[in-house]
């Protein structure tokens, strides 16, 4: 359960295998797409084990969590009526620091979450507009409706109900991430292969060569 849970947690913080972060890499200025791919890869590496484990230890060092039995009740009970999440951390924190702890885990999720909300936002529109080359006015409108309906639904909601819908979320753009990983991989694996290559032969800074390498539909490397 542990693991599970951490794994859920972790796929949240490095988006890793959601196809939400190409979005993002797609707006650097690279020779080759490699390139910025190995920094997308490196970087959940970076989240994981240095982010998400820091709040981890934070937890597990202070004692601020409990154990959930599978039976009912608890194993360990360190924070009576906590629920799993947000409110560890702010425990953990509050243990060294009283007056700032929950106040600033508090304040740093508000951003996190009204960052996060703009960015899919943001994914979303862009994803529209290429679907919709009308520009039609009502789907930009529906998404908008969807997405505050969206955000109110989930502070009327208990954070397990939000965590709950959030998964389900994430597990479905996952899955439909590894079919276009699937159809994508030939030009993927030819880029990475001509990356390779290059650096092999001593370039410091490998160009891209779309035509040379067969691969089409990529307008923005010409």
């Amino acid at each position: 359960m542990a693991i599970a849970w951490g794994v859920k947690r972790g796929i949240y913080s490095n988006e890793a295998g959601q196809g939400t972060a190409p979005h993002a890499a797609a707006a650097a200025e690279v020779k080759h797409p490699v390139s910025q791919g190995l920094v997308q890869a490196f970087s959940v590496y970076v989240d994981t084990l240095f982010v998400c484990s820091a709040t981890a230890f934070m937890i597990l060092i202070t004692g601020q969590y409990n154990v959930i039995n599978p039976e009912g009740g608890f194993l360990v009970e360190n924070i009576p009526g906590a629920q799993i999440g947000a409110e560890y951390t702010q425990s953990a924190v509050n243990t060294e620091f009283p007056a700032l702890g929950a106040g600033f885990v508090a304040f740093s999720l508000l951003f996190f979450a009204f960052t996060t909300i703009m960015a899919y936002y943001y994914i979303a529109e862009t994803n529209l507009s290429y679907l919709d080359k009308k520009g039609s006015k009502w789907a930009l409108w529906a998404l908008r409706l969807l997405l505050l309906i969206s955000a109110f639904y989930g502070t009327i909601k208990t954070a397990e109900s939000a965590w709950t819908l959030g998964d389900i979320g994430v597990g479905i753009m996952a899955w439909l991430n590894v079919i276009a990983i699937i159809l994508l991989r030939k030009p993927a694996l030819l880029a990475l292969k001509d990356y390779q290559t290059q650096r092999k032969q001593g370039s410091e800074e490998p160009v891209f060569d779309a035509k040379a390498l067969g691969i089409k539909n990529t307008e923005v490397w010409e």
